[in-house]
């Protein structure tokens, strides 16, 4: 049996989560978590903290569990550069997965992505559209974020250098190592992702739409059981899903 902390609870990714554990047989609520809580009091009931809380938060919570040695599951986007750095090092001692997106149907995605990189080859512009909820606070989203790291892998391309957000005034032609990147937000839309292939005559769009948080909670409840098993390091859901 895998027990699993909650941090961030009162989130709305922290809710489903506590909805869906009942789901997973292998995996028991040893504590939830939020603001003004002390994870440090509960960390040792558990073998793994599932990080759902923020960004901010993060680099915290993975230093308490290498102190502990308890695996980490981390839901957070956003993190700047020395937070990542941070994060990395920490996994040299406990197992973690860092994920922008834990739902099956999204890395489904990811991989049909550098598939269709792979075959489209270099004649095909690359866009990347994502929309989401109007309370998320970061843009372009993380699942965004990652699409634009796979098709930038593909053509050998500079990320920083690659990636356009948004386009505004003359800008002049579209160059061919560009990956533009757009954000919308609106609504209550839980996550919406497409990545464009257009050339002359021709365009392939491959999309995702999530209706319903289960979608990444469930995800996420996975990784955590399947993390405790790891050694230390940085796993992602395609490792969680067997698709590398």
């Amino acid at each position: 049996m895998t027990k699993i902390i909650i941090n961030g609870y009162k989130g709305r990714m922290g809710q489903a989560l506590l909805a869906c554990v009942p789901q997973h047989h292998g995996i028991v609520l040893a504590a939830k978590i939020d603001a003004g809580d002390d994870l440090a009091a509960a960390i040792e009931q558990a073998d793994v903290v599932v990080d759902f809380s923020s960004h901010a938060a993060t680099v915290g919570v993975a230093t308490l569990c290498a102190q502990h040695h308890k695996a980490l599951v981390i839901g957070t986007t956003g993190q700047s550069d020395t937070e990542t750095f941070e994060i990395r090092k920490l996994a040299q001692i406990i197992p973690m997965v860092w994920a922008s997106n834990f739902s099956t149907g999204v890395n489904t995605l990811f991989w049909l992505t550098r598939k269709a990189a792979e075959i489209l080859g270099q004649d095909f512009d690359l866009e990347v559209v994502e929309m989401h909820h109007r309370l998320k606070k970061d843009a372009p989203s993380g699942t965004a974020k990652s699409l634009v790291e796979i098709l930038a892998d593909v053509r050998k391309l500079h990320l920083n250098e690659a990636a356009r957000h948004g386009r505004v005034g003359i800008v002049g032609e579209r160059t061919p190592r560009e990956i533009g990147v757009h954000s919308i937000r609106g609504g209550d839309v839980v996550g919406d992702h497409t990545v464009i292939f257009a050339n002359i005559g021709e365009r392939v769009e491959l999309t995702h739409k999530a209706s319903s948080r289960d979608t990444f909670a469930n995800g996420a409840l996975r990784a955590a059981h399947w993390v405790v098993k790891q050694k230390p390091g940085i796993y992602d859901m395609q490792d969680v899903l067997g698709l590398k």
